[in-house]
């Protein structure tokens, strides 16, 4: 309870930005659960539309992740696939991507992984091209029902995946939860500006809440100062232990 009512900041990654906000008094939870039931359901029909995915990359230091995009466009037209898609969606931590678009892009992306300097590169399961214009079917309904639901102020910072600075008000937090849909996620940025502060200055300590600990592990990444306070809380396992 106290680390609750000392919290300064909160973020949440992708859909995870739903319940930072709910966290910040921004949402309540029953309105952000059937925002996010909207936006899944927009976003798998997107989905079903253009056979897409995403490419989980790590790259060397001479990787060049636009130009690599850019020849794989050109690959899917020299295909016949008109205005292709082939982006980076999602910016992780130094020298790790996320690119997503057409699955002709994709697969010619790992083929000359080599050439682009990519050291590893795995395909994630997921069913599509997420946070690219290729989910633009998923924009519309989302605006529709965020329209109608009430968002407050928050009150802690809580910082955007669009941008990564903070959410400034209710209006601002409506707009670019539908940006987030088409825009790459911006969470190595984020990152840095959660943890920019003065030279000497302590960090603060940083908790992972739900399952898994992939935050925790990017946040070494792009910080290791700042992942020497972190911890990883797993909802589930406390339930578990209520329960036995």
């Amino acid at each position: 309870p106290q680390v609750v009512e000392r919290c300064v900041a909160a973020a949440g990654y992708s859909v995870g930005e739903f319940a930072a906000l709910v966290f910040a008094g921004a949402l309540g939870f029953a309105e952000a659960l059937y925002a996010v039931k909207v936006r899944a359901e927009a976003m798998q029909k997107a989905s079903e539309a253009v056979p897409s995915g995403m490419l989980s990359v790590v790259g060397r230091r001479e990787a060049n992740y636009k130009f690599a995009c850019l020849e794989a466009r050109k690959h899917c037209e020299s295909l016949g696939i008109e205005n292709p898609v082939c982006t980076v969606s999602n910016y992780l931590f130094p020298d790790s991507r996320v690119i997503a678009g057409h699955l002709q892009a994709l697969e010619f992306l790992q083929e000359n992984a080599r050439k682009y300097y990519f050291k590893r590169t795995k395909m994630l399961p997921v069913s599509g091209a997420f946070h690219t214009r290729l989910m633009e079917p998923a924009v519309e309904p989302l605006a529709e029902v965020l329209k109608s639901i009430e968002i407050q102020k928050p009150l802690l910072c809580v910082y955007s995946n669009v941008d990564g600075k903070k959410y400034m008000h209710s209006k601002h937090i409506q707009k670019l939860l539908v940006k987030q849909v088409v825009s790459p996620v911006l969470w190595e940025q984020t990152m840095h500006s959660v943890y920019e502060r003065k030279q000497g200055t302590e960090f603060p300590y940083t908790y992972e809440v739900g399952p898994g600990n992939q935050l925790g592990a990017i946040l070494k990444q792009c910080n290791l100062k700042a992942w020497k306070q972190y911890k990883h809380v797993d909802a589930l396992e406390d339930e578990e232990a209520a329960d036995t």
